[in-house]
């Protein structure tokens, strides 16, 4: 974060999450500042390739369960031996 105007924030949180993520920051040598900042820029980055509006409203129109390629193949089938 060098070169970066900074501003001081206060957030209130469960004791249990601030505790973890003193933790989780001690562990991995960093500051919660440091954990908090990576999160932010993975999310800001993460939005940039957010699917379009077109592909978020077909999204899961399909089972899971679905086996999308018999179900192509049967359909090919249908339509050109049928």
């Amino acid at each position: 974060m060098a070169n970066v105007e900074t501003t001081k924030l206060t957030i209130r949180l469960p004791r249990r999450h601030v505790e973890f993520a003193k933790a989780y920051a001690r562990a991995h040598g960093v500051t919660v500042t440091e954990v908090i900042d990576r999160y932010l820029r993975r999310m800001q980055a993460l939005e940039q390739y957010a699917p379009s509006a077109e592909v978020a409203a077909i999204t899961g129109v399909i089972p899971g369960d679905v086996d999308a390629e018999a179900e192509w193949g049967q359909h090919l089938v249908d339509k050109h031996l049928r």
